[in-house]
């Protein structure tokens, strides 16, 4: 698998990509995402291929101290087979290169299998709660 930064044009296949796998909300436009991502120097999102098929990505930024990683998804024909770890290690060795000293992350509490793949990385919960704000 290659892993490179996601341009424009890939867009739409990595909004498809979540899709599929379940990662998009109704509240949360995947297009605006990904835009928003690429277009600040602060983020970026990653895709991994497999040939010219993009089989993953995940979306990470930083605000000089903290990493945060959103939007790991992998083909479901691709899952188990280390895709998902290849893009975590991906990722924070892009916030190492920006500086960050650490990552964090947010799952949903129901999304167990999701969970158990984060145990299985080294990920531990971290005794805070996340609360938001909508800026409408």
């Amino acid at each position: 698998m290659q892993i490179r930064d996601l341009t424009l044009p890939d867009i739409e296949e990595a909004a498809a990509l979540w899709h599929d796998v379940g990662l998009t909300r109704p509240w949360n436009p995947p297009l605006v995402d990904l835009r928003r991502a690429l277009e600040s120097s602060a983020s970026t999102v990653l895709g991994g291929f497999i040939g010219d098929r993009l089989v993953g990505t995940v979306m990470v930024g930083h605000d000089g101290h903290r990493g945060w990683v959103y939007y790991l998804a992998i083909n479901q024909a691709q899952r188990g087979t280390g895709l998902g770890q290849e893009m975590m290690i991906a990722a924070e060795d892009w916030l190492r290169e920006q500086g960050a000293v650490k990552v964090q992350l947010m799952v949903r509490s129901t999304n167990e299998a999701v969970l158990g793949f984060y145990d299985h990385i080294g990920y531990e919960s971290a005794d805070v709660q996340v609360r938001s704000k909508w800026l409408g």
